[in-house]
């Protein structure tokens, strides 16, 4: 592993030891964090957490939940849980180190139809679409083995309880799989494409989904990042403050 830097996230809210090379938690995390608001005494797990960022974004803001960090990487694990201790969120976050692909246990804290929540923000490369990366762990965090998304949303359906939620962060070109690996396992689809600017296509979408609803997919007003002046907009400031969530209503 690269030289580990301790540095301010969400407004200076969490403080993130993550590698100085690498994959770095920047807004992905911050959007995946603020698509999630589980209520007291729900659970919730981050999937490919990484060093925790988002789940521990969600921690912050739901101090009555519990959030489960998921990596595979073992040097990255034992970051998400130094982060847990740094910031103070032991007594209801917890890292582990495990599979995304693997089939869940019957007994243990990944077991089926727990969850309340799932969220993930899974590799965005298909394997031997793009050069691997220098970085092991940077490989890891953007490109999928064989399976690809199918094999993460099938561990989060099978991680989530009937009508529970599953929240993605993806690039926009992958959602004609995700939606062929969410049906018939999920419904009530919301979609919000995320903008760089709003003269500019989605770079990024963000996907709702709920395990065994039948309500229609509804594709929902963007979220724009940036103005005219390369500033981030007022709503996207505020989210990476931690201010505020990703709204899901049908009007956007």
């Amino acid at each position: 592993m690269s030289v580990v830097t301790k540095s301010p996230f969400l407004g200076g809210r969490l403080t993130l030891l993550q590698p100085e090379k690498g994959h770095r938690a920047g807004t992905d995390a911050v959007l995946l964090a603020a698509s999630a608001a589980p209520k007291p005494g729900e659970t919730l797990f981050d999937l490919g957490a990484g060093v925790g960022a988002a789940g521990l974004a969600v921690a912050i803001r739901a101090p009555e939940c519990r959030i489960r960090l998921v990596e595979i990487v073992a040097e990255i694990e034992e970051l998400a849980d130094a982060n847990i201790r740094e910031n103070g969120l032991g007594a209801h976050v917890a890292a582990m180190r495990a599979d995304v692909t693997a089939p869940l246990l019957q007994e243990g804290p990944m077991q089926p139809s727990g969850a309340d929540y799932v969220i993930m923000n899974p590799p965005f490369h298909l394997e031997g679409t793009v050069r691997a990366p220098p970085s092991a762990y940077r490989g890891t965090a953007h490109i999928h083995g064989p399976e690809g998304d199918e094999a993460w949303i099938r561990c989060a359906h099978a991680l989530l309880r009937s009508k529970g939620t599953l929240t993605i962060i993806h690039r926009a070109d992958a959602l004609p799989r995700l939606l062929a690996a969410l049906d018939r396992r999920f419904g009530d689809i919301r979609i919000k494409p995320v903008l760089p600017r709003m003269d500019e296509p989605a770079g990024r979408i963000l996907l709702r989904a709920v395990k065994d609803s039948r309500a229609p997919l509804v594709l929902l007003p963007p979220l724009v990042l940036h103005g005219a002046d390369g500033a981030f907009t007022p709503e996207a400031q505020a989210l990476h403050r931690g201010e505020g969530l990703i709204d899901w209503r049908n009007g956007g």
